[in-house]
Order: structure tokens, then C-alpha cells, then sequence
């Protein structure tokens, strides 16, 4: 499996921006985020993810969107506005094999004034998901457009991969997951905490998509409920990823 070497890393920095396809959740409206307990609107996860991808994006290119993965963890949020920061992540991910000496191959953090904001680990090899079972929500089926491969590119990112291979944006996968959220399990403000995505091969702008879930777990926590899902995805008939996603689906101020 090849790692981040230093040469392969390259820090990138970004403002962080909502999109206007996200406003349909109040958490990314100041008022909505307001009403919640915050001070103004939460950048969408899937954006913060986004400017994490450019790093893996840019060192191992085509082979890390056809057969890497990722697991990425939220860990406060990143406001409208931020400035980003992407660093190698020289601390490990907050489970003690980190110790500031040695970096942790393929970890990346995104941080604002210094402070962590979300957790990434990369691998140009995803890990297969095992499937889970649980109560299965309706499948989303659509045709790929072109706006789901320059996600990047309108949220801030300058990588051109993919719009030069024509294929959708690694973001792709935990935005189906957060649809299947959106639309058949909350009903107000809610916040993606983590997902583990496996790439399993590229889907091309014009290939019809079809995703499949189940909800694999709820549960309560301080934060309010929350659900993991398990998330299949094939274009034209042919895998392309899975996802392990977790949310808190019922938002306590």
C-alpha cells in the first residue's frame, strides 16, 4: 500500500463556503444554525470533506478515485467563512499511536486558527466494508450530471481531475449518504459526525446511479439521536462505493 510520503503532501489552504443546494438544511443558514445554538451557519460536511479530498486527489490521482478510501471524522464544526488549513496530521487521530515524531501515513487534518476541525485517513487501497444488516430505506436512482463531478471545483477546489476524466467527485458517495438522511429519516437540523468510504471503481457524468441503505443502528447520545447507515452504490450496474456513515439525525440545541 503506498503512504503520504513528505514529498507527496502538499498543505493547501481554502475559505470554506456554502453552497446553495445546502441551504434546504437549516444547520447551513444562520438563522437555522442560530436556532440550534450556534453563532452562524455550519459549512456542509461534504464541503469539508471536499477540501480533504484535494490532498489524496492531487498525490495518487486516478488510482485513489477508482480503489482508495477514506475515514473521515467530524470533529467541531467548520463555520462560513473559515479558512482552512490541510496539514499532515503529525499527531495521529486522538487513538494514542500518534506521537508528534511520527506521522501517521495518509493522516490529514483540516484545522481553522490552529485548532482540529475534522480527522482524514487515507489509503490508496480502500478496505472492503462488510455489509451490515438493518431497516432498509427506499434506493436513490438518478443519472450522473455534471454537478456531481465539479462539487469541488464550485465549494472551492481547484483540483481538475475530475473534470478532466469526466467522472463524479469522491464527494459523490457521503452527499447519497446524506440524502438518504435528508429525506427519509430527519425532519429539522441535523450534522454528519463520520463516514468510512471504500472506492470500488470510477462513475462516469451520464451513468445512472443507483444507491441502496439500511439503517444499521440508532441511538441516543448528549448530542441527540443518531443513525449509522450502510450505503451501496453502483453506476450502471457496477459497484463504485460503499459508505459507513453516521449522523446525528435528531439535533438537541
Amino acid at each position: 500500500m503506498t503512504i503520504f510520503e513528505p514529498a507527496m503532501f502538499e498543505p493547501w489552504s481554502v475559505i470554506a463556503a456554502n453552497l446553495p443546494e445546502h441551504a434546504d438544511n437549516a444547520i447551513h443558514t444562520d438563522d437555522g444554525a442560530r436556532a440550534a445554538g450556534f453563532d452562524g451557519a455550519l459549512v456542509a460536511g461534504v464541503t469539508t470533506y471536499a477540501y480533504l479530498t484535494h490532498v489524496p486527489a492531487t498525490a495518487w490521482g486516478r488510482s485513489w478515485l477508482s480503489s482508495g478510501g477514506a475515514d473521515v471524522r467530524f470533529l467541531h464544526p467548520v463555520m462560513d467563512g473559515d479558512r482552512v488549513d490541510l496539514v499532515r496530521d503529525d499527531d495521529g487521530d486522538g487513538d494514542g499511536d500518534g506521537d508528534g515524531e511520527h506521522p501517521q501515513p495518509g493522516r490529514v487534518v483540516a484545522s481553522v486558527a490552529g485548532e482540529v476541525k475534522v480527522r482524514a485517513r487515507f489509503t490508496e487501497r480502500g478496505e472492503e466494508l462488510a455489509d451490515r444488516s438493518g431497516s432498509p430505506l427506499e434506493p436513490i436512482e438518478f443519472v450522473l450530471d455534471a454537478s456531481w463531478s465539479d462539487y469541488g471545483f464550485r465549494a472551492g477546489d481547484d483540483c481538475p481531475l475530475y473534470a478532466d476524466l469526466g467522472v463524479a467527485h469522491p464527494t459523490s458517495w457521503p452527499r447519497l449518504a446524506n440524502r438518504f438522511c435528508h429525506e427519509q429519516l430527519v425532519d429539522g437540523a441535523w450534522i454528519p459526525v463520520r463516514s468510512r468510504i471504500a472506492h470500488h471503481g470510477l462513475a462516469r457524468v451520464g451513468a445512472t446511479i443507483r444507491a441502496t441503505a439500511v439503517v444499521a443502528d440508532r441511538f441516543d447520545s448528549r448530542a441527540g439521536e443518531r443513525a449509522v447507515l450502510d450505503v451501496r452504490i453502483s453506476s450502471d450496474g457496477s459497484p463504485v462505493a460503499s459508505v459507513e456513515h453516521e449522523a446525528i439525525i435528531d439535533l438537541r440545541p
